[in-house]
C-alpha cells in the first residue's frame, strides 16, 4: 500500500522526531536521579522564569543589576525582556516629562542596557533572552519599509458600457488611512489614543490584476476579461468593451498600516510580511544582526533566546508572490477569483466556498513555510533558541510547533481563577511531539484581579491547577524593571496588565517560600514520563457535584507520582483512588519539602484507595516506589491536635514608620486587623510588622510525644515568618497557616515568639489617597477606575521631599480612591501551640 506524504505531513513528522531526540536528551539522565533527590535540590530546569518588562525610557543600569540579584536570589532563573511603551492603558502610552528620554527601544544608549543585562546575567549564571522586536506584538519595527509589511487586497470600479472603444483612466484603489492595527494607540502628533492614520496607505501601492466583469448577473470565467496587461502605469484604459454594461475591476496591494504594539512612539513601525521570503529574511537578519553587533561575544552565555508571543496582529489577505504561491500550491490561477474581495462571486457557490477555502490554506501554508521556518532556521544558525506562543495567528498550530524550539503556553487569573488560554491544545500537541517541558506565561491578569492586593495563599490554587493541566514550568507575568531608588515603591509598573511579582512587592523577600514550593512541583513534574489519561488512572470518591480535586500522574519504571490539588479555596476531605497496585503510598508535601508514608489505605484490584484530607488549596504528591508493608497498628493519614498553649496575651507590635507606621512599638491588648485601628499609621500600614510575645509551656507539655508540635497562627494576612527563642523556623504563607516547631526547642518559661507579618500593598496606596495629591493621573483608557501618571512631577525629577507630607508610595498605576475599601490586614490569630495526638 502507498502513502502520499504531503510536506505538512513530512514536516510534522520531522519535528516529533526531532523533539522527541530533545526531549530524551533532556530527561534521559534526570531519569536516573531519584525522585527525592530531584525534590529536596531541584534542578536549574525546574526553577521559574519571569516576563521581565522595560517600560519604555524608565530603565537604569543600577536597576538592572538590583533586578537580576533579587531574582537570582529568589529562586529564578530565567528572564525574558519585552521593550515597551511608558506605560499600557492597555494601549501604549506616554508618560510626560520623562527623566531619561534618550532611552528608545532599539537605539544605542539602549542598547548598552541590554548588554550590561547580558553582562549581568552570565555573572549570575542566568538565562536571559528578549522579545524580537519592540512591543510584544508581533514581528516588525521602524525598519520595516510599506513594501515588506503586512499587506491587504483593495480594489476600485470604473463602469463602461460597452459595444465601443473607451478609453479611460482607472482609478487607483484607495483605503481608509486609520491602519488595520488591533488596537489604538497614543499618538504625539494628535494628542489623542488611536488608531493612527498611516501615510503609508496613501502613497505605497502595487498593481495586482485588472478585470472587466458584467455590470450585473452571473460571473464565470467565460464572461469575465483580464485587461491587466492594457493598462498603462498612469491607470489609463484603452478597450473594445463588449456590448453589454461593465465594471473594470482594479486590484491591488497596500500595507494593512497594522504598528507593532505596545512600543514607544519612536520604536513604533510596521509589521512585517509573514508571507514574504524577502521581508521575514529582512527582519530576522535585521534582529540577529542587532543581537550580534551588541551582544555577540555573549550569545550562548548572557544572551540565549528570542522570544515571539502569541499573535494579535491580524489577517492579511495579500503578499507580493500570492499569485505564483497560491498556483503552485493549490493548481490553479487565483486571479479570476480576486474579484470575492470586491464583493462578487466568480462561478458557483461551490466555487466561492472552495476559492476561500483554499485562499485561508495558502495563507496557513506561508506563515508555516515562509515564517516560523525562516525565523527557526535563523536563530539556530546564530546559536538562540527560538522561544514562542504559537497560536493565536492564520496558521496550523500543529504545524508550527514542530518549529518552535520551545514552546511556551498561558493561563489568566480571570475572576481569582485559573483561566488557561490555548493552553490543553498546545500541551497535548508538546506531549504528541514527545517534548516534557510545558512552559507557560503564568498568572497574567488585569486590574479586576490585581490591583496590588494579590498574596501567594491567593495564588496558589490558580498555579496548581495548570500544574494539574499539564504546566511544568512557570514564567511569571510578570516582573517590571524598577530604574529608581528604593524609596519609590512600589515603582514602575507594566500598566494595566500582569500580577505584581516586583521586587519591591512587599511579600518579595518571604515570597521566597512561594517560589520554592514551584521549585519543588517542577522538579517533580519534570521528572520521568507524563501518563496518557486512561480510564480509573485517578478517581475522587466524593459527594460533590463539581470537583475540585485535580491530579497529574507521571511515571519511570516501578515509580509513580500523582500531583494532586485541592484547587478550591475550602477544605476538603476526601477518598482517592490511583491505578497502582501493592506498592506503599507516601506524601511529599511540596509547601515544607517533608516526606512520610502513609499507612491507612487499601490496595486491591490493582488499583490503591486512600483518604486524604485537604487544608484550603493545600496539594500533595502521593508517590508510590516501594512494595507496600502493612503496619502493624496502622494510624490515621492525617493526626488529629489538641491545644497545648494559646498565646492570648498581649502582643508589643512594631510597624515601619519609613512607610507611616509609629515611630514606637504598639501594644496589641488582642489581635487586632490593622485596618480596624483607630492610629492612621496602621490601619493604612503596608509592609512588615514585627510581632512580639513571650508564653510559657506547662512542664507536663513539654514531654516528649510521638507527635509533631506546631505553632498555628490561625488567620493570617497575608505572609508571616516565624522565630522561637531566635530560630528562624520559617515562612507560612498557605493553609493550614502553622510551622513545625522542633523537638526540644521549647521551655518552660519565657519562650520568645516573633512573628513578621507581611501583608500588601493596597492600604499604603489607598492611605495615600487621603492626602493632597502631587502628581497628576489619567484614566486608563478600558477601565475608567484606574489611572496612569501623566508626567512626572517636579519634586520626583528633582529629587526633593514630596510636598505631599502624608504620602509615602510613589508608582506609574493608580488603582484606588480615597474610598476604596481596605485589605484585612495583620496577624488575627488564634495563635495555638499545637500537638498530634
Amino acid at each position: 500500500m502507498k502513502y502520499k506524504i504531503t510536506y505538512p505531513v513530512l514536516l510534522s513528522l520531522l519535528g516529533i522526531i526531532t523533539h522527541s531526540l530533545v526531549a530524551q536528551s533532556v530527561t534521559t539522565a534526570d531519569r536516573l536521579v531519584p525522585p527525592a533527590t530531584v525534590f529536596r535540590n531541584p534542578p536549574e530546569s525546574a526553577k521559574p522564569g519571569v516576563l521581565w518588562m522595560w517600560m519604555g525610557a524608565n530603565l537604569s543600569k543600577e536597576g538592572i543589576t538590583k533586578d537580576l540579584e533579587a531574582l537570582k536570589k529568589e529562586g529564578f532563573n530565567r528572564t525574558t525582556m519585552f521593550s515597551l511603551a511608558d506605560v499600557t492603558t492597555p494601549w501604549a502610552c506616554d508618560i510626560g516629562k520623562s527623566p531619561t528620554p534618550e532611552l528608545i527601544s532599539w537605539t544605542e544608549p539602549w542598547w548598552k542596557l541590554v548588554r550590561h543585562a547580558a553582562e549581568e546575567s552570565k555573572r549570575l549564571g542566568m538565562d536571559f533572552g528578549m522579545f524580537n522586536g519592540p512591543s510584544y506584538e508581533s514581528s516588525g519595527g521602524v525598519w520595516i519599509t510599506p513594501e515588506l509589511s503586512m499587506q491587504e487586497i483593495c480594489s476600485s470600479q470604473t463602469k463602461v458600457t460597452g459595444n465601443q472603444k473607451t478609453t479611460i483612466t482607472l482609478a487607483q484603489p484607495t483605503v481608509k488611512l486609520r491602519g488595520h492595527t488591533p488596537f489604538p494607540v497614543y499618538n504625539p502628533k494628535t494628542g489623542l489614543v488611536e488608531k493612527p492614520e498611516i501615510e503609508a496607505r496613501r502613497t505605497y501601492y502595487k498593481d495586482i490584476a485588472v478585470l472587466a466583469l458584467p455590470a450585473t448577473g452571473p460571473v464565470t470565467k467565460a464572461n469575465a476579461i483580464e485587461l491587466t496587461g492594457k493598462m498603462k502605469p498612469s491607470g489609463e484604459l484603452v478597450w473594445d468593451a463588449p456590448a453589454g454594461d461593465w465594471v473594470i475591476y482594479r486590484f491591488g496591494h497596500t500595507t494593512t498600516g497594522t504598528l507593532i504594539q505596545p512600543a514607544q512612539w519612536q520604536a513604533t513601525g510596521l509589521e512585517c510580511d509573514k508571507m514574504s521570503q524577502q521581508a521575514v529574511d529582512f527582519h530576522m537578519d535585521h534582529v540577529i544582526g542587532e543581537i550580534q553587533k551588541h551582544l555577540g561575544d555573549l550569545i550562548g552565555t548572557g544572551f540565549t533566546h528570542v522570544h515571539f508571543d502569541s499573535y494579535e496582529a491580524g489577517n492579511p489577505t495579500w503578499t507580493p508572490r500570492m499569485r505564483e504561491e497560491f498556483t503552485n500550491r493549490r493548481g490553479y490561477d487565483p486571479l479570476p477569483y480576486l474579484v470575492a474581495f470586491a464583493g462578487r462571486r466568480m462561478g458557483s457557490q461551490a466555487d466561492s466556498v472552495k476559492f476561500r477555502k483554499d485562499f485561508e490554506a495558502t495563507i496557513k501554508d506561508l506563515h508555516r513555510d515562509i515564517y516560523f521556518t525562516t525565523i527557526s532556521k535563523k536563530l539556530k544558525a546564530a546559536n538562540l533558541t527560538f522561544l514562542c506562543e504559537p497560536y493565536g495567528g492564520p496558521w496550523r498550530q500543529d504545524e508550527v510547533m514542530p518549529l518552535v524550539h520551545n514552546v511556551m503556553t498561558e493561563f489568566w487569573t480571570h475572576g481569582g481563577k485559573y483561566a488557561p488560554y490555548e493552553l490543553e491544545p498546545t500541551v497535548a500537541a508538546l506531549r504528541k511531539s514527545g517534548q516534557n517541558i510545558v512552559e507557560a506565561e503564568a498568572f497574567t491578569g488585569d486590574p479586576k484581579e490585581s490591583p496590588w492586593n494579590e498574596t501567594p495563599a491567593w495564588l496558589k490554587p490558580i498555579g496548581d491547577a495548570a500544574f494539574c493541566a499539564g504546566v511544568n514550568r512557570m514564567v511569571l507575568h510578570r516582573f517590571v524593571q524598577q530604574p529608581w531608588d528604593d524609596r519609590y515603591k512600589p515603582g514602575a509598573t507594566m500598566g494595566r496588565w500582569g500580577t505584581h511579582f516586583d521586587r519591591t512587592q512587599t511579600w518579595w523577600e518571604p515570597g521566597k517560600a512561594l517560589v520554592a514550593y514551584w521549585q519543588r512541583c517542577q522538579a517533580l513534574l519534570q521528572w520521568g514520563r507524563i501518563a496518557e489519561p486512561v480510564a480509573n488512572d485517578f478517581s475522587v470518591i466524593s459527594s460533590s457535584k463539581k470537583d475540585t480535586i485535580k491530579a497529574i500522574h507521571r511515571y519511570e519504571g516501578t515509580t509513580d507520582i500523582y500531583f494532586v490539588a485541592n484547587t478550591a479555596r475550602e477544605p476538603r476531605s476526601t477518598t482517592c483512588t490511583f491505578k497502582v497496585a501493592n506498592r506503599q503510598p507516601e506524601l511529599w508535601d511540596p509547601v515544607t519539602g517533608a516526606m512520610r508514608p502513609l499507612t491507612q489505605f487499601e490496595s486491591k484490584n490493582g488499583m490503591t484507595t486512600i483518604p486524604l484530607k485537604f487544608a484550603e488549596a493545600q496539594s500533595f504528591f502521593i508517590v508510590f516506589q516501594n512494595k507496600a508493608t502493612a503496619p502493624v497498628t496502622p494510624t490515621p493519614n492525617f493526626a488529629d491536635q489538641k491545644e497545648v498553649a494559646q498565646l492570648a496575651g498581649a502582643w508589643q507590635v512594631r510597624f515601619d514608620p519609613a512607610w507611616g507606621g509609629p515611630t514606637k512599638p504598639v501594644t496589641f491588648a488582642k489581635l487586632d486587623d490593622w485596618t480596624t485601628r483607630p492610629e492612621a499609621g496602621i490601619k493604612y500600614f503596608s509592609g512588615t510588622a514585627v510581632y512580639r510575645q513571650s508564653f510559657d509551656v506547662a512542664p507536663a507539655q513539654l514531654a516528649d510525644k510521638a507527635g509533631a508540635t506546631y505553632l498555628d497562627l490561625g488567620v493570617v494576612n497575608h505572609v508571616a515568618r516565624v522565630f522561637i527563642n531566635n530560630q528562624d523556623l520559617g515562612v507560612v504563607w498557605t493553609a493550614p497557616w502553622r510551622i513545625q516547631i522542633p523537638a526540644g526547642l521549647l521551655k518552660a518559661k519565657e519562650n520568645q515568639v516573633v512573628v513578621e507579618v507581611t501583608n500588601v500593598w493596597a492600604n499604603r496606596l489607598i492611605g495615600d489617597e487621603q492626602e493632597p495629591a502631587d502628581q497628576e493621573w489619567l484614566p486608563g483608557h478600558l477601565d475608567k477606575n484606574s489611572y496612569y501618571l501623566k508626567e512626572f512631577p517636579d519634586w520626583f525629577l528633582n529629587k526633593q521631599p514630596r510636598p505631599s507630607k502624608g504620602r509615602y508610595c510613589f508608582t506609574t498605576w493608580n488603582y484606588f480612591t480615597k474610598d476604596s475599601p481596605l485589605i484585612p490586614s495583620g496577624l488575627l490569630g488564634p495563635v495555638r501551640i499545637m500537638r498530634e495526638l
